[in-house]
């Protein structure tokens, strides 16, 4: 009977080492990803000024660089969502959520996180795979003369947002499952 509960002790052990690995890589990705993503604004600036230059110097102007602007303001936007969840500087509205002790913040959280995240990651993900693969199909490219083609790679980082904050809010879920159990 004792090595029975021996066996069992030690599976439970091994799955919860096994989980908080997960954890931790989940969390390093997204922040990695964030951090990477965070760059984007350099970039972005310094496309602007290009652009700047380009139309008041040069008086000329390219549809592939005000869509390149468009995009990478997109993905600053796409990819900095889930380590803005990560770092809990979303938004909520804390008018009674500050007062609350640990627990009390723990339970609204994964009743947040249960309700609200999933099932709108979980739509995001099904729906922006949809007009992403659509767009894949058809081999969308930009409707104005000397834009950028390949317009579905934009469509599939929708998809990508919506993977890692849908993994970041199973990390939050996680994390806030274990406040509540203390």
């Amino acid at each position: 009977m004792s090595y029975a509960i021996d066996g069992w002790f030690y599976l439970f052990l091994t799955q919860i080492l096994m989980m908080r690995q997960i954890v931790k890589l989940i969390s390093k990705t997204v922040q990695w990803i964030g951090l990477k993503s965070a760059w984007l604004n350099f970039i972005l600036v310094l496309l602007i000024c290009f652009d700047v230059i380009q139309r008041y110097l040069f008086n000329t102007s390219s549809n592939a660089v005000l869509e390149l602007e468009w995009h990478l303001f997109g993905l600053i936007f796409l990819l900095g969502s889930a380590v803005t969840l990560q770092k809990d500087k979303h938004v909520r509205v804390d008018v009674f959520y500050a007062s609350l002790d640990e627990k009390k913040k723990a339970i609204i959280d994964i009743g947040g996180i249960l309700v609200l995240v999933v099932p709108f990651c979980i739509i995001g993900i099904i729906t922006c795979y949809n007009y992403a693969s659509n767009s894949f199909y058809i081999r969308e490219n930009s409707p104005n003369p000397g834009g950028l083609p390949a317009w579905y790679l934009i469509k599939y980082c929708m998809v990508l947002c919506f993977v890692l904050i849908s993994m970041q809010a199973m990390v939050m879920l996680y994390e806030k499952i274990q406040i509540f159990r203390k």
